[in-house]
């Protein structure tokens, strides 16, 4: 299975509650809803273990059961529309494609 991992930090500190309302409201249930995700989680990084700040204040992991099927998925208008969403908030979020070994 290819987990997806998104790690980002907001364009503005003032946009934490509006995000983490939008990613409940709006993201975790479209995005988890769709056919080739298997599980979707939002994360809010609290900090590193040993101490100190993370260098990234979200991350979100996508449990795909299906590549091909995502690329699909994800051009859909809902899902442009909830990219665009996304985007708003997200200053240059990275997506990192892994595989289980």
């Amino acid at each position: 299975m290819t987990t997806l991992i998104v790690l980002f930090n907001l364009k503005s500190a003032d946009q934490r509650d509006a995000y983490e309302r939008w990613a409940k409201e709006v993201d975790i249930p479209t995005a988890g809803g769709l056919p080739s995700v298997d599980k979707f989680e939002v994360l809010r990084a609290v900090g590193v273990l040993g101490g100190g700040e993370s260098p990234y204040q979200y991350v979100e992991v996508l449990r795909v059961r299906d590549m091909a099927k995502l690329g699909e998925d994800i051009s859909t208008p809902a899902m442009q529309d909830v990219s665009r969403q996304f985007q708003a908030f997200a200053d240059a979020p990275l997506f990192i494609v892994t595989e289980s070994i």
